[in-house]
């Protein structure tokens, strides 16, 4: 009896999908094929790639801030023009400026995480015409030259990304895994819409065919006057009903098609059959193996931790703005000028420099201690809310974890149940036909059958949205015991 209600289910499922596709291609789907399509084309899985892709464009672009920087230069001029000048003797005049100047520079700089400074060496030549009658021409060289700027107790951006930048791209890929798993719990939830929308369908055209023969057996019984007018009455309305339920279930099933079409990102013109499965894995998750892979895998620890160190970072900008802020900049290098080219790297001179910033506040009514206060708030606010969201992670895994273990004895109840209203129905049906029941128990016959169909096919949907949403939660597949690995193809 229990595999012919299996079988019962499964020919309900298809006849519907071939009858509401009549006359054309259709598209065969498993929830398997659903879920590998969601993950491929679907919306939110494009969003998802897109949004890696553009973390992992981030973080090379951090890496290559660590990393020395090779570039050359120039910016040649040339003026034409009357200026005001004043000469050595004090006097003031205006005088013709006819001049073109070319130059050319070759710098290799290098950002220092651990100070927060920059280091560059670079080397340089330019070229001075005088143009007009006297034209004239002289050289600048700087083959070498070594130049170093540094805050001396300034906020350091360079150690900082040195610890949030991993954090971030580490977020990111794991967020990418956990969306693609929660694409495919969405999936299946989608699935398993239009699986119920059919077996409604099916269901109302079943039961409108079973009313439509008792109200014709019932005709019969009322001409001979075994049944009252009530009860024929009764059966004629319960035929009415079914015929109103199909087409309420024809919508409902037209709807979930256009549903899981968009879902898929298909066109409105694709046709197609869902092929449902009756059967579920045998397993169950371990809680604390759930909970140390999640502690893991889990992006929402990440985002903890980063949200963590942003409250410290802006902490340790706004105190190195509050009080003494000093720069310094050193410059060494050789250097000569010379009417000829090859005189201009002869005889090189020595060039040093040094600059000190300083930068004392005196009056600025409290703004400054303010805003280290307000960062100092935000820090503390944010380890609560971590500590909150600590625990409230904790108990999202273990209640999906238990509700998950229990949803494998729902799905058998479930099944038992519409094995049973069927049976049930069946014989309430040859007893109402033998004249040996009520119509009201038939109908409460019908009514039983009904909600135990759709009650094993809600069964079976939450069963697989739990198990999709654990894989999101744990990045672990415990069905097969394996870690998942989201196979990640860059843009270029």
């Amino acid at each position: 009896m229990r595999q012919l209600i299996k079988i019962s289910l499964f020919l309900v499922l298809l006849n519907v999908s071939a009858a509401g596709y009549a006359g054309g291609d259709t598209v065969r789907l498993t929830m398997s094929d659903v879920i590998r399509m969601a993950q491929e084309s679907s919306p939110l899985a494009v969003q998802a790639r897109n949004t890696f892709e553009s973390a992992w464009l981030s973080y090379r672009s951090y890496k290559a801030e660590m990393l020395p920087t090779l570039s050359l230069s120039s910016s040649p001029s040339l003026n034409h023009s009357t200026n005001y000048v004043t000469l050595p003797d004090g006097s003031e005049h205006y005088a013709q400026s006819n001049s073109m100047r070319n130059n050319l520079s070759l710098d290799l700089t290098q950002n220092v995480w651990l100070t927060g400074g920059t280091i560059s060496l670079s080397a340089g030549l330019s070229r001075l015409d005088q143009l007009g009658e006297n034209h004239t021409h002289s050289y600048y060289s700087q083959p070498l030259q070594l130049s170093f700027s540094q805050s001396l107790n300034g906020y350091n951006s360079f150690k900082w990304s040195r610890k949030t930048e991993p954090i971030e791209y580490r977020m990111a890929r794991k967020q990418y895994a956990e969306t693609m798993e929660l694409v495919a719990s969405q999936a299946s939830m989608v699935f398993f819409s239009l699986v119920s929308a059919q077996t409604d369908l099916e269901i109302a055209r079943l039961n409108y065919a079973a009313t439509d023969t008792l109200y014709t057996y019932g005709l019969g019984r009322y001409n001979i006057g075994t049944i009252t007018e009530n009860e024929l009455l009764q059966l004629e309305l319960n035929k009415l009903n079914q015929e109103t339920s199909i087409i309420s279930s024809q919508m409902s099933f037209d709807d979930a098609v256009d549903q899981l079409r968009n879902f898929l990102n298909l066109t409105s013109d694709t046709q197609i059959e869902v092929i449902p499965t009756d059967s579920i894995p045998h397993f169950s998750v371990p809680l604390q193996k759930a909970m140390e892979l999640a502690r893991q895998n889990s992006p929402d620890i990440e985002s903890m931790e980063l949200n963590r160190l942003n409250s410290e970072s802006n902490l340790a900008y706004y105190k190195s703005q509050a009080g003494f802020k000093a720069s310094i900049y050193l410059s060494l290098g050789l250097a000569q000028t010379a009417d000829d080219l090859p005189e201009s790297f002869r005889n090189l001179n020595d060039e040093q420099s040094v600059r000190v910033s300083i930068s004392i506040p005196i009056l600025d009514w409290g703004r400054a201690r303010g805003r280290v206060k307000i960062a100092q708030n935000n820090l503390e606010l944010t380890k609560m809310r971590i500590e909150q969201n600590e625990v409230n992670f904790e108990k999202t895994v273990t209640r999906t974890v238990n509700q998950f273990n229990l949803q494998e004895r729902q799905v058998e109840i479930a099944q038992r149940t519409m094995q049973t209203a069927q049976h049930r129905y069946e014989v309430a049906r040859h007893l109402y036909v033998s004249g040996n029941s009520t119509i009201l128990d038939l109908n409460t016959a019908i009514t039983s059958k009904d909600s135990a169909y759709r009650g094993y096919v809600s069964a079976l949907s939450r069963y697989w949205q739990l198990y999709y949403t654990i894989r999101s939660l744990t990045a672990y597949d415990f069905m097969n015991n394996e870690h998942i690995e989201q196979q990640i193809e860059y843009g270029y």
